[in-house]
């Protein structure tokens, strides 16, 4: 086989692997746009109140509790995949997903069971959360582990950008859904249909993940860890994590708050139509998906740090200020340029930070590190960037106040970035005694010298 053939052939077979990695992210961001964008119809479903504020922040409160047992998920499903391989622990994520996207999809409404109903559609949304706890971790070190040399910011941001191909197809059904029915219709049951939908993709994203093979990096590691040596070395690593989940707050904060919570904030809050709330977020999708891999790639060429905090430093002094100037006098077309900013300021913080979370934590225990860190970030900052939302503009009647939420994660991830590549901390005695050896260290070489 000639030379030229040969790479042919490789670039083609990466790019089968990033396919079939990803698959299980678009179920999974799949189902959490689609349940903010829909968290009207879904509150007046399972939380019926009087008080629409109430309502919302009821269903908003639900996706927060799942997203609650994502640190959970991390552990134990973390835990397993650096211990049994990166191919069959993204099998058992995309079975539990599968469970909780079917029982959201069919739960009967409270008007017909009462109070069963919250509770079953509770259940989904933990199920979620459980397994999207290591989704995240599990899909970015694969892809990790899988890029050639000198690319790895532009391979691990395929990650991110996966989940942006779920929101644009979630936007493209809703959008049409609207268009073919009437609003009472899509509020009282047509809001189910694209969860439906998820439901029929689920055999062939099985597929997808099936045919996965497992990564060299972990095939050549002599030693893999038992569950319990993972968590114990996971502990002992705990100020990686805590400085990981710093930096992951802005991904996600920025996430949540232009793909979920901007459909509903631009219908309720903003008046605009549902259409135009629609079509914003399918435009966001969009670019979401090009400044991932630009952020990535960027990053593989000038290094991590100075996009990190460029984007966090502009994020810092800009949210406000856009949303201010958004509220003064809302337009489809204001709407849409604030939102492009945010994406512009998620996708290239989000194909960098991606990578750089891989590389600072250790290898051994890589899965585990990565996703407890993305697990926190996003359930206690990025899943609750809604629920915040809507709390404090009813509090401060400012309608611009989500501002300053964002602001604080801007600033959060200044402080990560700054910390982690400052140096190396040097760990304890006790965390020295109790490490397996290991190729890295909490924030390795790699890390360092970026």
């Amino acid at each position: 086989m000639s030379q030229a053939l040969l790479q042919h052939a490789t670039v083609k077979s990466r790019i089968n692997a990033i396919l079939r990695a990803t698959s299980g992210n678009f179920l999974e961001q799949f189902d959490f746009f689609l349940f903010g964008f829909y968290a009207s119809a879904i509150g007046k479903a399972f939380f019926p109140s009087d008080n629409e504020t109430a309502s919302l922040l009821n269903t908003f409160g639900v996706f927060w509790l799942g997203a609650l047992m994502r640190p959970v998920g991390a552990i134990v499903l973390g835990a397993s995949i650096d211990r049994i391989g990166r191919r069959q622990g993204l099998i058992i994520t995309l079975s539990i997903m599968a469970v909780g996207t079917v029982i959201i999809a069919f739960c009967p409404s409270y008007a017909t069971i009462g109070i069963a109903a919250p509770i079953i559609v509770l259940a989904g949304r933990l199920l979620q959360g459980f397994s999207a706890g290591v989704e995240a971790g599990g899909v970015s070190v694969y892809l990790a582990e899988i890029a050639t040399p000198g690319n790895r910011g532009f391979y691990t941001s395929f990650q991110s950008s996966s989940q942006q191909v779920a929101i644009f197809v979630a936007a493209i059904v809703g959008y049409l859904l609207n268009e073919s029915m009437p609003l009472e219709g899509v509020a009282s049951w047509g809001w189910r249909i694209p969860f439906f939908l998820g439901c029929l993709i689920i055999p062939l994203i099985f597929f997808l993940r099936r045919t996965l093979e497992e990564t060299p990096e972990f095939l050549a590691m002599k030693k893999h860890p038992t569950a319990r040596e993972v968590v114990a070395s996971a502990l002992v690593h705990w100020r990686t994590v805590v400085l990981g989940m710093m930096m992951a707050i802005l991904t996600t904060t920025t996430f949540y708050f232009v793909t979920v919570h901007t459909p509903t904030f631009g219908k309720t809050v903003l008046k605009l139509s549902t259409q135009d709330a629609l079509l914003v977020t399918l435009l966001v999708a969009v670019t979401n998906f090009i400044w991932n891999p630009i952020g990535g790639a960027v990053s593989d060429r000038i290094g991590r740090k100075p996009v990190l905090l460029a984007i966090a430093g502009l994020a810092l002094i800009t949210a406000y200020p856009a949303l201010s100037w958004l509220v003064s006098a809302p337009s489809f077309g204001k709407l849409l340029a604030v939102a492009m900013m945010f994406s512009f300021y998620f996708g290239t913080y989000s194909g960098t930070m991606l990578s750089a979370l891989v590389e600072i934590v250790p290898a051994h225990v890589r899965t585990t590190c990565f996703s407890l860190a993305f697990a926190f970030a996003a359930a206690l900052f990025g899943t609750f960037t809604p629920l915040a939302s809507t709390w404090l503009i009813g509090r401060t009647n400012d309608k611009a106040s989500p501002g300053f939420w964002l602001m604080f994660a801007a600033a959060l991830g200044i402080v990560a970035a700054l910390t982690i590549y400052r140096g190396t901390p040097k760990p304890s005695r006790a965390a020295k005694s109790s490490l397996p050896k290991s190729p890295e260290s909490a924030l390795g070489a790699q890390a360092a010298s970026r």
